[in-house]
């Protein structure tokens, strides 16, 4: 499986329900590689999408302890254990990990590949994805393209982890 975030300098992804940044060149890439795609999301992540929906083009699958949450055009599992035998139908390659921070940290241990915004910058931020650059078991890899992008004053890079 797959995670794919953007991050600041701290690991944040988000403030108040929302992303840290709107990078177009960002965005363009997430849905580059999640079109066509399963996402795993929280409910406060598909909350935080436009009009509360969930993505085009994707099969939606929500990971929510509430038992009575139903969402149109979504799954909803509510246990890491409903979630797993779900997943059990795709590719695990096919398969990416949207967010938000309890949805990070619950499934970083089943994914074998993060791609990473990593933006230059620190914000004020009350969610963070796990900082993989302090754990052993995950390494930076060249993605093809390392190089700096820029948006306005905004640096940012595209980075590849894989697990060890």
């Amino acid at each position: 499986m797959n995670l794919i975030a953007a991050v600041d300098k701290n690991w944040a992804i988000g403030f108040k329900n929302q992303l840290l940044a709107h990078i177009p060149e960002d965005q363009r890439f997430f849905r580059s590689m999640t079109e066509g795609k399963v996402v795993v999301m929280g409910r406060k992540t598909l909350e935080s999408l436009p009009g509360g929906k969930p993505l085009k083009n994707r099969t939606n699958i929500i990971l929510s302890r509430n038992p009575k949450l139903e969402v149109p055009g979504c799954t909803v599992c509510h246990s890491k254990e409903e979630l797993e035998a779900e997943l059990e139908q795709y590719p695990s390659q096919e398969i990416f990990v949207i967010g938000g921070e309890k949805i990070y940290t619950e499934l970083v241990d089943m994914c074998d590949v993060a791609f990473i915004t990593k933006i230059e910058r620190e914000y004020e931020a009350d969610a963070y994805f796990p900082d993989l650059d302090l754990q052993d078991d995950w390494e930076m890899v060249l993605s093809g393209d390392d190089d700096e992008h820029t948006y306005f004053d905004l640096v940012y890079y595209f980075r590849k982890y894989v697990r060890r």
